[in-house]
């Protein structure tokens, strides 16, 4: 019996720490988050998820950037290049406010009210678009993917910069991520920090470039 109690001092530590790892490595550890605002839960009438029923699962972990130094480059077949800074886009730009729900092939699912600036207003600051047929994005950890101008303009699609009323906290993409409405979460970029106006149907992003789906349709398989 005293031999039993030994070995379950000795191993019960061990298997603590392999199931915390295991929980962390999967995402499914709740983020303890430094809110800037208080998080509303409901709006017009639309009950809300909250900003910590998400799962961590980007490419590198949470990005922290210096807000100081932060800019968002329009790069690509643009007449005029544009370098705007963080306050330049949330007050230069008409703000907008949709609910919008996140539907990741991971299986879990957020409905979130997200505010930010049309995708379209600072794209057409640097181009009228004529040959424009791809908008790729780019991510400060590296991360890209790309849509079709005519689907960032026909969805109205937001560049976020807050969610459930309170600025977007770095692990959830601070300064920006992209709500692509009706596609799964990999097309949903966070930590935006290029813009690419593009005439390549053919870009495929990091994940797409690892046999999901270009398009990222709902109510299509993610897997190409």
């Amino acid at each position: 019996m005293e031999n039993k109690k030994i070995l379950y001092k000795k191993y019960i530590p061990l298997l603590i720490t392999i199931i915390l790892i295991t929980t962390t490595l999967s995402g499914c550890i709740q983020q303890d988050l430094m809110l800037d605002g208080v998080e509303i839960r409901e709006y017009n009438g639309e009950d809300l998820s909250s900003i910590y029923e998400f799962r961590e699962n980007s490419i590198k972990g949470p990005q922290y950037i210096n807000r100081d130094n932060y800019t968002l480059k329009i790069t690509g077949l643009i007449e005029n290049k544009e370098t705007y800074t963080y306050n330049e886009i949330i007050n230069n730009f008409v703000n907008y406010k949709k609910v919008i729900k996140l539907h990741c092939v991971e299986g879990w699912s957020v409905k979130i009210l997200w505010e930010g600036v049309l995708v379209e207003d600072i794209i057409r600051q640097s181009s009228n678009l004529e040959n424009i047929t791809t908008i790729i994005f780019h991510a400060y950890d590296g991360y890209t993917t790309s849509l079709p101008v005519e689907y960032i303009i026909d969805n109205k699609i937001l560049l976020a910069y807050k969610m459930n009323n309170v600025t977007l906290p770095p692990e959830r993409g601070w300064p920006f991520q992209l709500v692509s409405q009706s596609k799964w979460g990999y097309k949903w970029i966070k930590w935006v920090t290029e813009i690419e106006l593009s005439d390549d149907d053919n870009y495929k992003g990091f994940w797409e470039r690892r046999g999901f789906s270009n398009t990222a349709n709902l109510n299509e398989s993610y897997i190409d």
